[in-house]
C-alpha cells in the first residue's frame, strides 16, 4: 500500500499548520504543537470541515 500521507510540496508545511491553528480555534477546538490524537473524531472532524468550508469560499471568491 502507498503512503499517500506525505507533503509534497514542503515549503506549504508551515502555511498548512497556520491554517489548520486558525480553523480549530474557530469551531472552539484547541490544538497542541505536534500530536493531536487525544481529539474526538467530531472535534477533527469538526477542524477538517471547516478547513473544507473556508478552501471552498477562496476558491469560489476567485472565480468572481
Amino acid at each position: 500500500m502507498a503512503n499517500n500521507n506525505r507533503t509534497l510540496v514542503p515549503q506549504a508545511r508551515d502555511a498548512l499548520n497556520r491554517f489548520k491553528m486558525e480553523s480549530a480555534s474557530e469551531v472552539g477546538v484547541t490544538l497542541k504543537a505536534g500530536y493531536n490524537g487525544d481529539l474526538t473524531s467530531k472535534q477533527a472532524g469538526s477542524v477538517g470541515g471547516q478547513m473544507v468550508k473556508k478552501m471552498i469560499q477562496a476558491y469560489e471568491s476567485g472565480l468572481k
